[in-house]
């Protein structure tokens, strides 16, 4: 199931626009925006964010960028290294390297929504969103749970589903950010189906994959044990994936999670679907953590992200990678292509 690897100037992506949330300004985010945007990419390739960070971040990084303020009208274009045209939002304070601030969580979360909402508006064809940190968020007093929740909120009507792929490996989680306590009580058959539903579709539609396999894990040790263990298998989980599969869906499981990702399993499967966020992703990002993309399903837009938070520690010192980041950008640009084929 690996993900395709076309480069950075592919002719599919000619064009399109790709819009970049800078996420936390005192993280990582301005670094990996300004090493991004020394690339050639044949899409144009917009940040969103605080102008003043970014300069401020380039000059630390000694990293030559001119920046130019995006307007809405202006003619689409391939981008060019070192100028990188950008939707101002101002900060409520100036942001210091590595050092968090929770003033400035209403200024992230603009950011993103501004972003968000220039891709609804069909300004922008997809939104990459670069790290933000949840607790800084809500200590500037603003409830979060994660990117995933809120662009979905923005959009509306609509059941996000996040996935993450790298080159070895998709994992899709049935519930997200959610404490572990909570997960036995969320995984019913009506959330199930979703999932599976919004999978099948934007494996289809988005990323290729014509007859999308889907292995999915059950909840508890040994998937219950016949019962012995945990009941979900038997009373939510088996019984909804019945049903798919009567439906047409083409879906395995439940199967332990153990398992799950041993070779041969993996090699029947386009994606593996998991019950919580701990049951899957360490083995995903074990098989290629900084290079892996997390992708938001079942939304109006297209949204990718890289695969790691904010490292404060990193910030402005030049040792933060833009592998991951430069594989969302890829990725968004892919899914624009096959959900617009007719966008030029």
């Amino acid at each position: 199931m690996p993900m395709s690897n076309t480069g950075l100037e592919n002719d599919r992506g000619r064009r399109h626009r790709i819009l970049l949330s800078v996420g936390d300004p005192a993280g990582i985010g301005p670094d990996l925006i300004l090493n991004a945007a020394q690339n050639r990419f044949t899409a144009e390739i917009i940040a969103v964010g605080s102008p003043e960070c970014l300069l401020q971040r380039a000059g630390l990084l000694d990293l030559p960028v001119t920046l130019e303020t995006f307007q809405a009208g202006q003619p689409r274009r391939s981008h060019r290294p070192g100028i990188l045209p950008i939707v101002p939002v101002q900060p409520s304070v100036i942001a210091i390297a590595g050092k968090t601030d929770p003033r400035n969580a209403n200024h992230v979360l603009e950011s993103i929504r501004t972003a968000a909402t220039l891709c609804l508006d069909g300004v922008g064809d997809a939104l990459v969103t670069l790290p933000v940190n949840k607790a800084m968020i809500n200590a500037g007093g603003f409830p979060f749970s994660g990117h995933t929740e809120f662009i979905a909120g923005l959009c509306g009507g609509c059941h996000p589903v996040m996935m993450l792929q790298n080159k070895a490996l998709r994992v899709i989680l049935a519930t997200t950010h959610i404490p572990l306590r909570q997960v036995a009580g969320s995984i019913t058959r009506d959330l199930l189906r979703k999932v599976i539903e919004t999978a099948d579709t934007d494996l289809r539609l988005r990323m290729g994959v014509a007859n999308p396999r889907l292995l999915v894990c059950g909840l508890n040790p040994h998937a219950g044990e016949g019962g012995y263990l945990g009941a979900e298998e038997q009373e939510v989980i088996g019984p909804e994936l019945e049903s798919l599969r009567t439906r047409g869906f083409n879906v395995r499981g439940p199967i332990p999670a153990d398992t799950a990702f041993i070779q041969p399993n993996l090699a029947t499967a386009d994606a593996v679907v998991v019950m919580y966020h701990d049951q899957g992703l360490p083995v995903l990002k074990s098989l290629g953590f900084g290079e892996s993309v997390n992708i938001t399903l079942g939304l109006p837009i297209i949204r990718t992200s890289v695969d790691h938070g904010t490292a404060y520690e990193l910030a402005g010192a030049g040792k933060a990678s833009a592998d991951s980041l430069l594989a969302a950008i890829e990725c968004a640009i892919e899914m624009t292509e096959r959900s617009k084929p007719d966008r030029v």
